[in-house]
C-alpha cells in the first residue's frame, strides 16, 4: 500500500505540472488530486521537493535497470535521455521552478551509479583503489551531466541519439585507459 500512495502522488505531481508551475502546486493540490489525506503525504515525504527528488530517482532507476555495464552504458545513457525527454514537462518545470541545481543533483545521482558500474567492471583484476575508482566515475560523470544540462537548457530540441553517439566516440576506450593509468601510477 505504501508504494501505491507514492506512485499516486507521483502521477498527481506530473499531472499538475502540466497545468501549473511547481512553485504554485501545494500539498493540498496533490492530496486532493489523488484522494489521500495530508497526513498520508507527510508520512512519505517531508515536502514537495522531497517528492520531486523521489520521482526523479524512481524514473532514473527504471531508465537504468540492468544498464550498468561497459557493453550497455551507451544504452543506459540513451535511456536517461529518453526518460528525461518523456518527462519533459516535469523536468522543465523543475528546472525552471527550483533551478538547475536540483536537476543537476538528480543527474549526478543517476549517472554516478551507471559510471561506477562500468568502472567496477573494467577494474576487475587491476590494482586500483576504491578512491581512484570513485574519482574516475566522478570525472566522467561531470562530462555527461554538463552535456545533458546544456541539452535541457536548450529545450531538449537536439536529437539525443546523436549526442549519445558523439559521447560514445569521445569515450571509446578512455575509461579503461584511465583505469590503466591509475593502476600503473
Amino acid at each position: 500500500m505504501s508504494n501505491m500512495t507514492k506512485y499516486a502522488l507521483e502521477a498527481s505531481l506530473k499531472k499538475l505540472l502540466l497545468q501549473k508551475p511547481l512553485d504554485k502546486i501545494t500539498i493540498n493540490d496533490l492530496t486532493e488530486d489523488c484522494g489521500i489525506s495530508r497526513m498520508a503525504f507527510y508520512y512519505h515525504f517531508k515536502d514537495i521537493y522531497d517528492l520531486v527528488e523521489w520521482v526523479c530517482l524512481e524514473d532514473a532507476t527504471r531508465a537504468l535497470a540492468g544498464k550498468k555495464t561497459y557493453d550497455s552504458w551507451q544504452e543506459g545513457f540513451s535511456q536517461i535521455f529518453e526518460s528525461v525527454l518523456e518527462n519533459k514537462p516535469f523536468i522543465m518545470n523543475v528546472y525552471h521552478s527550483i533551478g538547475r541545481e536540483q536537476v543537476e543533483r538528480y543527474l549526478f545521482k543517476l549517472t554516478y551509479e551507471l559510471l561506477k558500474g562500468v568502472v567496477e567492471e573494467k577494474s576487475v583484476g587491476k590494482d586500483v583503489s576504491e578512491e581512484d575508482k570513485k574519482f574516475i566515475a566522478w570525472f566522467y560523470q561531470y562530462g555527461f551531466v554538463g552535456v545533458m544540462l546544456d541539452w535541457i537548457d536548450q529545450g531538449m530540441k537536439e536529437d539525443f541519439h546523436g549526442i549519445v553517439e558523439k559521447m560514445s566516440v569521445a569515450l571509446r576506450g578512455t575509461i579503461a585507459k584511465s583505469i590503466g593509468n591509475f593502476a600503473d601510477a
